[in-house]
């Protein structure tokens, strides 16, 4: 069956474009051209993926952003106009999973949807990484501690996969990113410190200090039971 993407942005020669190569590529596509339709779309059609305007009429894409993600775990790829870097940060912290910068190569999108997509269906089926009181289950992307389950997005999971799996190993923001996106461009690098912090909140104060993810200044990150 044939996923479904939902596109949420302003400019109809955009939407048409991008529905043009998605659908062939072999997606269905489905379109909102504001934030309120937008949510009402998504919560109608459950899609398997979102790509969001930041700039949108009627509520922006951040505050939809923050929506979709206290009500759920759909992938969600930012489209931004905007060359502030805060502004990619802050998509990013609310929990979408990629951005792209317009102006943007249609195939560029069309790649990242199969990118993160592939992430979302979860590693081999059954695959579990275990630490002393921390078990990440691949194919429900969700960090289990001691009588909790944490739900993350694909690429905090795969990052935070990537640290346990080798405990004490430091790994540089350049390889963090390779591990959850499959690629690893310098002026993404500031991202992971983004998820970085996301991953902390949502395992950290539920752990009472038990697993920690470590700064390793000017180098990048470690985790240590």
């Amino acid at each position: 069956m044939a996923k479904t993407i939902l596109v949420i942005d302003d400019e109809y020669q955009i939407v048409e474009i991008c529905r043009d190569y998605l659908k062939a590529a072999g997606f269905e596509v489905i379109i909102a051209h504001d934030g309120p339709s937008g949510l009402a779309v998504a919560h109608r059609n459950h899609p398997d993926l979102i790509v969001l305007d930041l700039m949108l009429p009627g509520m922006d894409g951040l505050d939809v952003c923050r929506t979709l993600r206290r009500e759920g775990n759909v992938p969600i790829i930012m489209l931004t106009a905007r060359v502030e870097e805060t502004d990619k940060l802050i998509g990013l912290e609310l929990g979408s999973d990629d951005y792209i910068t317009k102006p943007f190569s249609p195939r560029e999108l069309v790649a990242r949807v199969r990118t993160v997509l592939r992430r979302a269906s979860g590693g081999v089926p059954g695959e579990v990484i275990r630490s002393e009181n921390l078990t990440l289950d691949r194919t429900r992307y969700r960090a289990i501690l001691p009588n909790r389950e944490v739900v993350l997005t694909p690429t905090e999971f795969e990052i935070l996969a990537t640290l346990v799996s080798q405990p004490g190993r430091i790994f540089s923001r350049s390889q963090l990113l390779y591990a959850a996106r499959g690629v690893a461009f310098e002026s993404y690098e500031r991202a992971i410190d983004s998820h970085i912090r996301n991953l902390r909140r949502k395992i950290e104060p539920l752990d009472s200090d038990a697993h920690h993810i470590i700064t390793v200044h000017g180098v990048g990150y470690k985790f240590e039971d």
